[in-house]
């Protein structure tokens, strides 16, 4: 640099700062346009010659970022406790008076969902004690809503029919259309008509949009999601791992 080593530039800067961050309105009246000139080439030439600071700056503002996300979700996490736990809408699986509740958030069409329900219901089946929140998240297009509005409208109708409801969307491949959700109820001595009609219910418009308002407050976006105990995990965890959250659920 002409004017100043590079420390020297630096210490400038740096000085600069502090003084803006003082009094920004004094600092910026302090300079001289000249000053203010010649301090705008110095940092353009500065970027030029260390073009990997712009880099190393994005990436560390997206990493502060990332961390007050994450910290804003486990803060939520406490706060919405209730909602994720005691929500009456919310279809219930397991013991109901299990002493670990297990939360997901799911879309129907998701593989991975998919391919997790049954260690869920492993578990489920061998502890005893677990107690399931479904939390209806159709993020994967308009027959992922079709399905939840289907789901959470036999929760409503019959809810003891839910399970088989879910087990067989969840086991199903193809499309999830209104005539397949239809059939599946038909097939478990529910009325289609009765079901058309709940699904299109103002309650259960309510029900999804309250569960992507409280998916967002945690950051989730995708299925699916677990939140067990006070961690929330997620993407589709191997059985182990189940086990493992739940018993640290228990010892917390």
């Amino acid at each position: 640099m002409k004017m100043f080593s590079r420390l020297s530039f630096l210490s400038a800067v740096l000085a600069l700062v502090f003084l803006t961050s003082l009094n920004p309105v004094s600092a910026a009246e302090d300079l001289t346009p000249a000053q203010r000139s010649e301090i705008n080439k110095m940092i353009h030439q500065y970027i030029m010659e260390n073009p990997r600071v712009i880099l190393q700056t994005v990436q560390r503002l997206q990493a502060q970022e990332e961390e007050d996300k994450r910290n804003l979700a486990k803060k939520n996490l406490v706060s919405f406790h209730d909602k994720l736990i005691n929500d009456p809408n919310a279809p219930i699986a397991g013991n109901p008076k299990g002493d670990v509740t297990i939360v997901e958030f799911f879309d129907y069409r998701c593989s991975y969902c998919k391919r997790v329900a049954p260690t869920v219901e492993k578990a489920v089946k061998e502890d005893g004690n677990i107690r399931v929140v479904y939390k209806e998240f159709p993020i994967l297009g308009p027959e992922s809503v079709v399905a939840a509005r289907a789901s959470l409208a036999v929760w409503r109708l019959a809810p003891n029919k839910y399970m088989d409801f879910h087990k067989s969307l969840m086991g199903s491949r193809g499309g999830i259309n209104q005539n397949k959700v239809v059939s599946v109820a038909e097939s478990l001595g529910l009325d289609g008509a009765t079901l058309t009609k709940t699904m299109q219910s103002p309650e259960i418009e309510n029900d999804i949009r309250n569960n992507h308002q409280l998916a967002q407050s945690l950051g989730i976006s995708g299925t699916p999601a677990f939140i067990i105990g006070t961690e929330l995990v997620p993407g589709a965890i191997d059985f182990d791992t189940l086990k493992g959250l739940i018993k640290d659920a228990r010892g917390s």
